[in-house]
């Protein structure tokens, strides 16, 4: 068996919904589990209608929920033969009723609890998996319809919740199996239930994490992430414009790189494949012939140093000094409560006696960690900022890495580094008008001369991340 999950931009319209028929249609000696995203941008689109049901403006959350109706309509009527189209219609007028009475519920309550917003945001895969369950059937290819709630079982932290992996895995294993001897297996991402049956979301990204639960649940061969790039590139093709194709890689470097800004894959997702030491194949739904990129639980040799650039915009950077802390212990965990206390996750941390700076990618609790912080310290913010990470088994075992870096990046001021936190990357902060040239610099430095064995140029015409 194998697992292949399907993005957004991939089931966004019945052109695309095709494409992965014939994609999964190619591939049904190896009795494949599909999970998709739901269609486009419908996931934003549901949280726009709730908040405007929460906000007071009732109509505005109808009109614009009779909009999104339409839209799956539409689409489910070009891919549905019109003598097999009314059970379909009739289910999806079904799910469109449900969230109707949940959007007048919210505009009578007038709050948008965590609850709510899974209740709501759960529909999406809801609906894409209907429609891509009997689309493959008017298509040809035989399919089942799984409702993701029944086998993926979490905690109760509502839209970022976590999997229960003992319960969910015992129920994968028991009931999907029997049901692939039917066809193709469907289900949505990034849903589940509690243990009482009340809905959940993994969070953003949690397709691929669901994807990578089934993996480890039912033993699967691999686990295919089928997106809108030809695999994981050496630096973003927004920011380079000349990056290549990554053709196998590390389960520890792909995590370093996604959690440092590659989104072609969710950092959780690694996590049950690690453990159960599943590949798991990065491709291309729109160029199905790309090799893509093969994520594996072994090290990856290569003769380059690094195996890919990693960045994240929007960075914020908090330099914090407090001389009456020298010779005093606690002050690194007087600071970190107060990240804590705020629910703020920090990237990157450099540390002296009196000053500790810091990254985070998340500044909506700012305001109110500064003036913490400002009670003992003296405290002065950056904003704007970007961290590059340069990420590769090699590095570890490599001297003289950290002045490579430094020698192509003479040109641009570097605010910050860290090396050793982890052994597989040496990252820099680097001001947000600098990181084009700053990527342009390091990707000549280390890409010059990519080993033909791990690197492969970028085809012409490969959509960008």
């Amino acid at each position: 068996m194998i697992v292949m999950k399907f993005g957004g931009s991939s089931v966004e319209s019945a052109p695309a919904i095709r494409r992965v028929a014939g994609i999964v249609a190619a591939r049904l000696e190896r009795r494949p589990v599909v999970v998709v995203s739901a269609m486009g941008r419908t996931t934003n689109r549901l949280l726009v209608i709730a908040a405007a049901a929460a906000g007071g403006d009732r109509a505005r959350a109808l009109d614009l929920l009779r909009e999104l109706h339409r839209d799956h309509m539409r689409e489910a009527g070009e891919l549905v033969r019109a003598a097999s189209a009314g059970e379909l219609h009739a289910r999806l007028d079904e799910m469109f009723l449900e969230l109707e009475d949940l959007v007048k519920g919210l505009s009578v309550l007038g709050e948008l609890t965590p609850r709510s917003t899974d209740a709501i945001s759960s529909y999406g895969e809801r609906l894409s998996s209907e429609i891509v369950t009997r689309a493959f059937e008017n298509l040809g290819v035989p399919a089942t319809h799984l409702d993701a709630r029944g086998v993926i079982v979490t905690d109760h932290r509502h839209t970022q919740a976590a999997p229960l992996y003992h319960e969910t895995y015992e129920r994968l294993a028991r009931i999907i199996p029997p049901l692939t001897s039917h066809g193709v297996v469907v289900m949505g991402g990034f849903i589940g239930s509690t243990l009482e049956g009340v809905t959940s979301t993994l969070g953003r990204g949690g397709s691929d994490l669901t994807a990578s639960l089934v993996g480890a649940g039912i033993r699967a061969d691999e686990i295919q992430i089928w997106t809108d790039v030809d695999g994981m590139l050496t630096a973003d093709p927004r920011i380079f414009a000349g990056p290549y194709r990554v053709k196998t890689i590390s389960f520890a470097e792909a995590a370093e790189l996604a959690y440092f800004g590659a989104k072609v894959l969710h950092p959780s997702t690694v996590l049950p494949a690690i453990e159960s030491g599943i590949p798991v194949l990065i491709l291309n739904s729109r160029r199905p012939k790309v090799a893509g990129t093969r994520i594996v639980r072994e090290t990856v040799h290569a003769d380059n140093v690094a195996k890919a650039i990693a960045c994240k915009r929007d960075i914020t950077l908090l330099n914090i000094v407090s001389t009456r802390m020298l010779m005093a212990h606690g002050f690194l965990r007087r600071i970190f409560e107060v990240f804590d206390r705020y629910e703020t996750p920090v990237d990157m941390v450099a540390t002296s006696e009196v000053s500790v700076s810091l990254t985070i990618d998340n500044a909506a609790r700012l305001d109110d960690i500064t003036r913490e912080l400002s009670a003992f310290a003296e405290v002065s913010v950056e904003r704007d900022q970007a961290i590059l990470c340069l990420v590769g088994e090699n590095i570890r075992r490599t001297p003289g890495v950290a002045s490579r870096v430094f020698r192509a990046l003479e040109p641009v001021n570097v605010l910050m580094i860290s090396q050793g936190a982890s052994l597989l990357n040496l990252s820099v902060v680097v001001a947000g008008a600098d990181l084009v040239r700053a990527v342009e610099r390091l990707h000549d430095e280390f890409f010059s001369n990519p080993d033909p064995a791990i690197f492969e140029p970028v085809q012409t015409g490969a959509v960008a991340v």
